[in-house]
């Protein structure tokens, strides 16, 4: 939980307005994004990145171990490159070859280690793992930049700023998986160190160390041609990101830990708030402000994507950013003016608005960060009378009882786990087979069920006696009973109707995650770009190290 502060804070904002999808669909990383935490914590500390070992040969194919000490323990990226056929180059998850592999070792492998990790990790999910082994992780490259880059390097020249800035990755991964899978550490073996306590902080830093590993690749494959080969512009080496494809694997997520998304949904809406009570800003903040809006105005003109509905919607925030740009900040109570003021604008320029304004207030907000982890769920209150539990549910679910399942499209899809990968999938009810097999995403039908049950029960009866009637109900009530202590915590939306888009799923939780220039394929999945403007290995320890939000080629840490 949050406690009190001492200072003054604006009312949080409605958890019925900013838990739709439209809404969260729209969100943008901010500094409490857990890339910028992670950069944060390697900068506090001073990390040092060392390269234990490089075997690669000519041709960039071998192995690599980088090794970083963090809060008194020392993890290690243990990456694998190999050939990769053109034919079996894909994204998808049911990819069986990729062209490296990675696993997060908890210390420093030994060559008996390295063995048993390089027999195992390019077999992915098909591979044997220990409790060493903290993140298992692939990537592909991003072929036609990857050569091109090889190509002006072994030439002694730098690569064409314009493609960087436009693919932004030299890899892109398609899973990072962790907590236990496959035979890996569960979370909670390194949970409790200092510098693993944030939420998916040893995925976040295998990403970053494996952004590291491209840069030394494609280098590397360079000098093997040329000896006297150019090393990369440290411009263009920090706007090198990690692509990432993402799809259905991460969606279901946010629904299955409610009270984790409570608190992260919480926090970004307590920073906000603290800043919006800020009565009187003081200049370099403004200045901070202002310059991080111009900032954003050149980011969002290079974010372009084929996606009709994104685009749609990045054009239209170009717009509204100038806007915003023209209007001359309040002299009281500025931010809260403008987030008042942003109501005239989309949501995608409203949560524009909350990262930019959040940013020139580290003291204020970070120390929020450590509220955004959680060793809790949903928890039934047994002792609760049964009409305290009626009215809680039409005060609270009001959004899912006013769905009309009489509809047939308001249920037209289902949630199930593929056979082959067990991977989250979505299926339309009427189309296909497998509904018999459908996952619990369907909170707003549940709740109408729940009510229902509660309609023809006995008020003054408890929960408890209630639920050994309705067994089938516990699990919904634990969430309805829940939302008292945890208001953020349910996505207001029927997630099986026909125009459920599980893209704003994916692209809230990236958005918490720290990824940038999100490039939709379909309602079903995107490429993202990761640590992008970033700090390398060779500057985290500096002191623009926090300094890359919106990043844009050459003005970021320059």
């Amino acid at each position: 939980m949050i406690p009190e502060p001492d200072f003054a804070q604006a009312p949080l904002r409605d958890p019925a307005k900013v838990m739709r999808l439209f809404r969260m669909g729209a969100f943008h990383p901010t500094r409490l994004s857990f890339m910028r935490t992670l950069i944060r914590r390697l900068n506090a500390e001073q990390a040092q990145v060392t390269r234990p070992l490089w075997e690669m040969n000519y041709e960039g194919f071998g192995r690599a171990v980088y090794s970083v000490d963090v809060s008194g323990y020392t993890y290690s990226l243990v990456a694998f490159s190999t050939p990769l056929a053109p034919e079996n180059r894909t994204d998808r998850v049911i990819a069986e070859a990729w062209d490296s592999t990675f696993v997060l070792f908890d210390g420093v492998p030994t060559t008996e280690d390295l063995d048993r990790i390089e027999g195992n990790a390019p077999k992915q999910e098909a591979g044997r793992f220990s409790a060493k082994e903290l993140i298992l992780s692939r990537a592909n490259k991003s072929v036609r930049l990857f050569a091109h880059v090889v190509d002006r390097l072994a030439a002694g020249e730098q690569p064409d700023a314009d493609q960087i800035a436009s693919i932004g990755y030299l890899m892109r991964t398609t899973a990072v998986y962790g907590n236990g899978k496959f035979g890996i550490a569960d979370r909670v073996w390194f949970a409790g160190r200092p510098s693993m306590s944030g939420p998916f902080r040893a995925e976040m830093l295998t990403v970053w160390l494996i952004r590291g590993y491209t840069h030394d690749l494609v280098e590397h494959v360079a000098k093997a041609r040329n000896p006297d080969a150019a090393t990369l512009d440290p411009t263009l080496k920090r706007h090198l990101g990690i692509g990432n494809s993402t799809g259905l694997g991460m969606a279901p997520f946010l629904v299955n830990h409610p009270i984790l998304l409570n608190n992260w949904m919480t926090v970004r809406e307590t920073a906000f708030a603290r800043v919006c009570a800020i009565e009187t800003p003081d200049a370099e903040a403004v200045a901070r402000f202002q310059s991080l809006l111009t900032r954003a105005q050149t980011h969002v003109a290079d974010w372009n994507v084929p996606d009709e509905r994104q685009q749609a919607r990045t054009d239209q925030l170009r717009e509204e950013l100038a806007e915003i740009a023209a209007r001359p900040l309040a002299a009281a109570y500025p931010w809260a003016d403008l987030a008042n003021a942003s109501e005239q604008w989309s949501e995608e320029a409203q949560e524009v608005l909350v990262s930019l304004m959040l940013e020139p207030y580290g003291d204020l907000i970070d120390g929020l960060e450590d509220c955004m982890a959680s060793d809790t769920e949903t928890r039934l209150d047994p002792g609760m009378t049964v009409a305290d539990l009626h009215d809680l549910l039409a005060d609270k679910f009001d959004w899912a009882l006013a769905v009309d399942f009489d509809d047939p499209e308001q249920q037209r899809k289902f949630w199930y786990a593929s056979e082959e990968k067990l991977e989250p999938r979505i299926g339309d009810r009427y189309e296909e087979d497998g509904a018999d097999l459908e996952e619990p995403l369907d909170i707003a039908r549940d709740a109408q069920r729940l009510a229902a049950a509660l309609d023809g029960a006995d008020g003054g009866e408890i929960v408890a006696r209630f639920l050994m009637a309705h067994p089938e109900l516990r699990r919904i009530t634990r969430r309805v009973q829940s939302i008292r202590w945890a208001p953020y915590s349910e996505i207001q939306d029927n997630l099986i109707g026909a125009d459920c888009l599980p893209i704003d799923m994916l692209r809230c939780k990236l958005s918490f995650f720290g990824a940038s220039k999100f490039d939709p394929k379909s309602d079903l999945w995107t490429r993202v770009t990761l640590f992008q403007g970033a700090p390398v290995f060779e500057d985290v320890s500096a002191m623009d190290a926090d300094d890359w939000s919106f990043p844009v080629m050459g003005t970021v840490g320059d």
